[in-house]
């Protein structure tokens, strides 16, 4: 509402695209500094793209720091200024006629003026994918096989996303989270359809045969997993916020189209490929290691190692006549089921279920804690790198003007008549006298002759992100302003960043409880429906709950608690973002369920062939052991890769979805799944009759 007043009776002026110019001298600012600097702003003032108020003229007289040495030039830009290629042309503009002046440090605040990079974190997840799948399958084409797949679904994935988006209100980063998404879901829908193809080779099946059992199989798990993904995501529309709606819908359409890669475009690679998929020559392995060097260099931006691709595509040419580089590799022997480590730790834990559950949850709950201090809100420059000058900006104004300059307060109250301009003055008294109030500006009326709206500029004492900035904002809506408008009929809005982030956590609160209820609601019955179980999909919802608090908690002691923070270059400790808990939550229950799916279906599978539950749970975890390590290995690393992202938003949902899976194909599916099965023996399978004729039957 208050925004809303401010466009309609203020023109919108006070929400311009606006930036600072901060300078600091340590001696002060003599005569000579700021006739250097007054000719600078007064430069920049003569463009057609902004405007510029110095600190050394009178309008500009309240932007110099009461102890002289920190001022700030405000700068407006031009409305049609609106893209970030052209903030960066201004920016290099500006950089480029700055003077040096002796003893004093420039530097640019405001978002409009921060550094901006292209991320390339991505191709690093896609190195570690290559290393990860030849060292898991031994074979060149078995790892190309789900990443071709991969990418050809994101393509198309991106480019509905891109018409969506002039549809659809979505974040600037909405295509990088669709990237990492479909990345790693892609790599490990095709691998789980390429593992069965092989087995099913390694079994005597035609190509023909192999590709339509596997597509028959996993396929019909992949497309399961899937949904359950698309269903988790759209969930996110019950909040009814338009930019999540935004990100729902790009990351669902690009799961969705990696998904459908994963059953068209795969099987028709399969049958094209052949045999071929179960040969790799030592040429293969070597020119994709050096692509993978390439992509990690072009990832940490290292140029020398760019040149090892086309060095790759030199080993492969050349490798066609010399015999060396012609040879196989080895073929892996392959070890009976009991003797492989999988199996034999799935025994292990049979053997000491107790054991196994209490240590699994005693893990996952401790990791939960942080939780419990959970904080929302919105970063800002104070959270960019330290070595940024938008972040140097915010911190010399923090030190000249006080930690709450930073996140002004704006409030504005429409007037019904012009008796109502003495009580915006009683509340002005009111403001002033607020603890935690450091200044406020007189009530500003939109017109000198006949004000219909006033507004005021209000600098709390304490930080932007911290709870005490929180408070004041409760506490002026809820005592200070009602008291000092009494029964007049005024009312006072208040706005601004610290406004909005107390406004959208506690809308987002209120509607949390919905969308989990929704959504483990729905994979509930889904899982129900699958396994013709009621245990078995209680147990996956509650261990996924724990696996997704677990990373929550993670998130929270090294983002808001600012552990190990400086390691992934972080500014500072802040509060987290309102929509990652929402997003993280929507994701990672649905990858939680993909591996639930694909090593439960497997259980099953040889449940219903031997009746033997034990056995049952060591040969179904014994089966998807490699195959699911592999796949959450990628995961990690794409997820992890993120982390490099110079976005503090990128960052933290790489990190949560990366440790959440690492948790989930680690403590779930290694200790509480197999421990769990154990102790329910044979009513992991039990379903009512009745809830057994009512349930759709899914087969997967």
């Amino acid at each position: 509402q208050g925004f809303e007043l401010l466009a309609d009776r203020f023109g919108g002026e006070q929400s311009g695209r606006n930036g600072t110019i901060v300078v600091r001298s340590t001696g002060g600012f003599d005569a000579t500094k700021r006739t250097q600097l007054n000719d600078f702003f007064a430069a920049l003032d003569a463009r057609n793209d902004m405007r510029v108020v110095s600190p050394f003229s009178a309008d500009g007289a309240r932007q110099v720091s009461p102890r002289g040495d920190i001022a700030f030039a405000n700068v407006n830009l031009a409305a049609d200024l609106d893209s970030a290629e052209q903030f960066e042309a201004v920016f290099a503009e500006m950089k480029a006629v700055e003077p040096a002046v002796p003893g004093v440090q420039i530097e640019y605040g405001g978002e409009v003026f921060a550094e901006f990079e292209t991320p390339t974190s991505e191709v690093l997840g896609l190195a570690f994918a290559i290393v990860i799948l030849i060292f898991a399958f031994g074979s060149v084409l078995a790892m190309g096989l789900p990443i071709g797949t991969a990418f050809g679904g994101i393509a198309a994935g991106v480019m509905v996303v891109t018409l969506v988006s002039n549809l659809v209100t979505m974040p600037d980063f909405a295509t990088t989270l669709g990237v990492m998404i479909g990345l790693g879901v892609g790599i490990d829908y095709a691998l789980f359809i390429v593992t069965r193809y092989r087995e099913a080779r390694n079994r005597g099946r035609t190509c023909a045969e192999a590709t339509a059992e596997s597509v028959d199989t996993a396929g019909r798990a992949v497309l399961f997993a899937g949904t359950t993904v698309v269903i988790s995501l759209l969930g996110m529309l019950i909040m009814g916020v338009g930019f999540m709606n935004g990100m729902a819908i790009g990351a669902s359409i690009t799961v969705l189209f990696t998904m459908l890669a994963s059953v068209t475009l795969l099987p028709a690679l399969l049958g094209f490929v052949g045999d071929r998929v179960e040969v790799t020559r030592w040429r293969g392995v070597v020119a994709a290691a050096l692509v993978a060097l390439s992509l990690v260099g072009y990832g940490i931006k290292q140029s020398a190692l760019l040149y090892a691709a086309p060095i790759g595509g030199l080993v492969l040419l050349v490798g066609s006549f010399m015999p060396a580089l012609k040879r196989p590799l080895p073929v892996r022997r392959v070890k009976p089921m009991p003797e492989t480590l999988p199996f034999k730790w799935s025994r292990w834990v049979q053997r000491r279920p107790w054991l196994s559950l209490v240590i699994g949850v005693g893990v996952l709950a401790a990791l939960t804690i942080p939780v419990l201090s959970l904080r929302l809100g919105f970063a800002d420059e104070g959270n960019y790198p330290t070595d940024t000058t938008t972040k140097r900006a915010y911190d010399l104004l923090a030190d000249g003007f006080g930690p709450g300059f930073n996140g002004p307060l704006t409030l504005v109250a429409a007037l019904d008549d012009a008796s109502q301009f003495s009580v915006a003055q009683r509340v002005t008294e009111s403001l002033a006298a607020t603890p935690g109030v450091v200044s406020v500006s007189p009530a500003i009326p939109n017109s000198a002759t006949n004000p219909t709206a006033v507004l005021w500029t209000l600098y709390p004492a304490d930080a932007p992100q911290s709870q005490a900035a929180g408070d004041l904002v409760q506490r002026l809506r809820s005592d200070v302003l009602p008291q000092a408008v009494g029964d007049s009929g005024l009312g006072v809005q208040v706005t601004g960043s610290v406004a909005v982030n107390v406004d959208f956590s506690r809308y987002l609160a209120d509607r949390l409880p919905v969308f989990f209820a929704v959504v483990l609601a729905l994979s509930f019955v889904l899982l129900m429906a699958v396994f013709r179980s009621l245990l078995v999909p209680l147990k996956a919802v509650l261990m996924n709950l724990l696996s997704i608090g677990s990373a929550y908690g993670a998130v929270v002691a090294v983002f808001q608690w600012g552990w190990g923070a400086s390691l992934i270059g972080l500014g500072g400790s802040a509060p987290i973002d309102p929509w990652l808990p929402v997003m993280m939550f929507a994701i990672v229950f649905g990858l939680s369920m993909d591996y639930e799916v694909f090593l439960l279906s497997r259980v099953k599978e040889e449940y219903d062939r031997t009746g033997d539950n034990e056995l049952a749970v060591a040969d179904g975890l014994a089966k998807t052991a490699r195959v699911i390590t592999a796949a959450a290995a990628i995961m990690v690393f794409v997820f992890g890769s993120f982390v490099l992202d110079a976005d503090r938003s990128i960052k933290m949902f790489g990190f949560g979805l990366a440790v959440a899976v690492f948790l989930d194909a680690t403590i779930v599916r290694m200790l509480l799944v197999p421990a769990t099965m154990e102790l329910l023996g044979d009513r992991n399978w039990w379903l009512p009759r009745w809830l057994d004729r009512l349930l759709p039957r899914i087969d997967v």
